[in-house]
């Protein structure tokens, strides 16, 4: 058998709410602090106008620093944007449908909740991601579903399909999700939050995901 070999946890951020007044200075902070795989836009209760105009200046943020910018939920928007990919909650739409809309370069992640059921399902219908949570209390969204580290280890024993640990994942908890072979941590509080600011969070953040082996 063919042994595959893991690339090591890298940071997945995930954007506030709030993305107006001074968030593209902390995201240029953030991004600049440290190594971050995609950042994902995440706004609710307004219309694509808005929407876009508030999404265009973060995106080119990433783009200039060859960060994946991922739209939350919205498929409409992605395509609008012309983003790197959709993240698509379970209620959110179809993937094989996002994939006939955006392409077959785009990334489409899909919340998976605690199920191993609803990611098996996932990885046939063409996504390129499976996330799984909520792992630890979050104040970021009302969580319905709590997964085990668990989870994690079983996915990469059977699956080479990348896999996203999100929920109250912080520099003090993140660890064992690490350890239990989460792909990539999806951070939102845990950075933007964080007491001494986004750029310290992903510094804190890289030092931890450096200290692991690949394999």
């Amino acid at each position: 058998m063919t042994q595959v070999t893991r690339i090591p946890c890298q940071l997945y951020l995930i954007s506030p709410l709030d993305v107006g007044g001074d968030f593209p200075g902390q995201l240029v902070a953030a991004l600049d602090a440290g190594p971050v795989a995609a950042f994902q836009f995440r706004v609710k209760g307004l219309d694509q106008h808005e929407a876009a105009r508030l999404a265009e200046p973060l995106q080119a943020i990433c783009a200039a620093r060859d960060v994946a910018f991922i739209v939350n939920d919205d498929v409409a928007l992605a395509k609008r944007l012309g983003a790197d990919g959709v993240h698509l909650g379970q209620g959110d739409g179809d993937p094989k449908a996002a994939r006939r809309e955006l392409g077959p370069s785009a990334q489409i992640g899909i919340t998976c909740h605690a199920s191993r059921h609803l990611a098996m399902e996932a990885g046939e219908a063409g996504a390129d991601y499976v996330a799984f949570g909520a792992f630890f209390p979050t104040t970021t969204k009302t969580v319905e579903h709590h997964a085990d580290p668990a989870i994690l280890e079983w996915w990469q024993s059977m699956f080479e399909l990348p896999c996203v640990a999100i929920g109250g994942i912080t520099v003090q908890n993140a660890r064992e999700l690490v350890d239990a072979g989460a792909d990539f941590l999806a951070v939102s509080g845990g950075v933007w939050a964080h007491p001494d600011g986004p750029a310290a969070a992903v510094q804190a953040f890289t030092a931890l995901l450096i200290d692991q082996p690949a394999g």
